[in-house]
């Protein structure tokens, strides 16, 4: 089932049912970066969305264990189209529930049937929707995008985005409750990295497509690989180092490289139209 137009009322999970393909610390960079967003941090009652975690809740649980180091109190709902999924998962509650594995019995969170019309208690502060939109035809992003917004609480975020099965490749789209995308995050791990532009084929679905000449996001990766290699000079001193005169080389070539304090991360961000589709 594709996306619907906003504001129709829908009886059935909205969406397709995913891959499944589930690792544990797969999305240990993203949600990271949750963990330290103003959203989540501003929030009095903060409600984050696993949406799709596919075969297994082992992501909306980690989810749940990072972001309560920063934002205790932090309630995280997975959401799941397909009913078998979110039984396992339940399954997986009641056994952390019990004590056993390495979660706390009393993390907050739950699972439910639903899809990008994020069938949530309240408004939320967080939809992370990972590996998801993948499968979606370009064309469907902005819909999907709509109806996943028109959930958020006032100030939240949608934190849309692929990686690799092993998490060592990510990237993700941050949009605003308006549904319009506010900037692009790479991050990657750095020891034994060849290129940055490992990160095209994992680009979100709204660029994956998009990484040809005359596009900014192929203009973006360009210009990583170049200044990356010249960096070479420094790798001495570690990949880490490496990455950050990369990074200093984009700033000082005029590319607008935000929150410098992450640089040592392996991420780099920058504002959409840096990078938004021409």
């Amino acid at each position: 089932m594709k996306p619907s137009p906003a504001g129709r009322i829908m009886s059935t999970p909205v969406g397709q049912i995913t891959r499944g393909t589930t690792n544990t610390n797969r999305l240990r960079r993203v949600d990271r970066w949750i963990a330290r967003h103003p959203s989540l941090r501003a929030s009095a009652d903060p409600l984050v969305v696993d949406l799709g975690y596919g075969a297994s809740g082992v992501t909306a649980f980690e989810l749940e264990a990072r972001l309560r180091l920063l934002r205790p109190g932090v309630e995280v709902l997975g959401l799941e189209i397909d009913p078998g999924r979110v039984a396992r998962a339940n399954a997986q509650l009641a056994e952390v529930r019990a004590g056993l594995g390495t979660f706390a019995p009393d993390a907050r969170v739950s699972f439910a049937r639903g899809g990008f019309e994020v069938p949530a208690p309240r408004p939320v502060t967080v939809v992370r929707a990972f590996n998801v939109l993948r499968q979606y035809d370009e064309a469907d992003v902005a819909g999907a995008w709509r109806r996943m917004t028109a959930r958020l609480a006032p100030g939240g975020i949608l934190v849309e985005g692929t990686c690799d099965e092993i998490g060592r490749v990510c990237t993700w789209i941050e949009v605003g409750a308006d549904a319009a995308p506010r900037s692009l995050t790479i991050s990657l791990r750095l020891p034994g990295l060849l290129q940055p532009s490992i990160a095209a084929e994992r680009l979100p679905k709204a660029l994956i497509h998009r990484n040809v000449p005359g596009e900014r996001v192929h203009d973006l990766f360009t210009a990583l690989d170049r200044h990356w290699d010249q960096a070479a000079v420094v790798s001495p001193f570690g990949p880490v180092h490496r990455w950050r005169t990369a990074l200093q080389a984009m700033v000082d070539s005029g590319w607008p490289v935000q929150a410098p304090g992450r640089w040592r991360l392996g991420e780099v961000t920058l504002p959409w139209d840096a990078v938004a589709p021409r």
